[in-house]
């Protein structure tokens, strides 16, 4: 039995044992879809947990006389990862390509931010860009692999969608923007308009469990870019790399931060829409005619 299968055997066990707690009464319905959406959210940061996981024990527990580099541990572990995450098929082939790209987008941007003195990774290692060491690239990995896993595990549809040219135009202007903001005025609160004006009716449906629930979709992006700026304190906690204001000690990154995070938060959306394109939502979540999913965690095709 492959580990997707033992994972959806197991979960249909769970479920099985827990929906008759379940429907004994509307509060505990609520408990189990509640416990179920946190599940969920868990099953979806895989990479991402995993990756916070390595940062903290090799930050305190990786012996000064190790053969290699910490930074280059985490390079290989980061790859032996995805290399897992393919291999038991639960992350596909397509999302792989795209979180490259992410990769790839996120690994010029630190060669950047780095050379103008933004932030520092304070170790050496072998395997680097100039200042940036090559596992950093992989911390933006795990965004994609979170929106991608996300979008499947939930079977996120969408009420109000902007037509297709809008998010991308946003996500291209986002990403410039961090590179120019250095030589031009800053254009971030403008874009943060634009996001309004593009997702400001949108919502998104999701199931934790049997019932379609919904959220506004710029509540949703803010959420996640608030758990983005909380990963990245884990990130400065243990020195994997450091802001200037760090250099003495270490303090809290500032919520001002949480801006940033909620641009390259929708930039990694638009790119995991070109292999989950936004699918339409047939009818509100409210409404009768809504689509009613059978099954809680995970999706079959999970």
């Amino acid at each position: 039995m492959s580990l997707k299968d033992w994972v959806k055997a197991k979960v249909s066990e769970f479920d099985a044992a827990a929906r008759p707690w379940a429907e004994r009464s509307r509060w505990h319905g609520y408990a189990y879809e509640f416990l179920l959406f946190g599940l969920k959210q868990a099953w979806a940061c895989l990479f991402g947990g995993a990756m916070l996981a390595l940062l903290i024990a090799t930050r305190f527990f990786w012996p000064e006389d190790a053969p290699f580099a910490r930074y280059d541990f985490l390079v290989v572990a980061a790859v032996a990862i995805q290399g897992l995450l393919l291999a038991t098929k639960l992350e596909r082939w397509d999302e792989a390509v795209v979180i490259l790209v992410f990769h790839v987008v996120g690994t010029a941007m630190e060669v950047f931010k780095t050379a103008q003195g933004s932030w520092i990774y304070p170790e050496e290692s072998l395997l680097r860009i100039g200042g940036v060491p090559l596992f950093s690239g992989f911390m933006y990995a795990c965004i994609g692999s979170y929106m991608a896993r996300i979008i499947r595990l939930f079977e996120i549809r969408f009420e109000r969608y902007p037509p297709l040219w809008g998010p991308w135009l946003l996500a291209v202007l986002a990403y410039v923007n961090f590179f120019t903001h250095h030589y031009l005025p800053d254009i971030r609160w403008g874009l943060f308009a634009l996001s309004v004006v593009l997702f400001g009716r949108t919502w998104f449906q999701f199931t934790p469990d049997k019932a379609m629930r919904r959220m506004p979709m710029l509540l949703g992006a803010l959420l996640v870019a608030f758990f983005i700026w909380i990963a990245e304190n884990v990130g400065t906690f243990t020195s994997t790399w450091i802001y200037p204001d760090q250099r003495d000690g270490w303090r809290l990154v500032p919520l001002a931060k949480l801006g940033s995070w909620y641009l390259l938060m929708m930039l990694s959306f638009v790119l995991v829409t070109l292999v989950h394109r936004p699918e339409r939502a047939e009818a509100p979540a409210s409404s009768p005619g809504a689509r009613q999913p059978q099954l809680g965690f995970p999706p079959a095709r999970e």
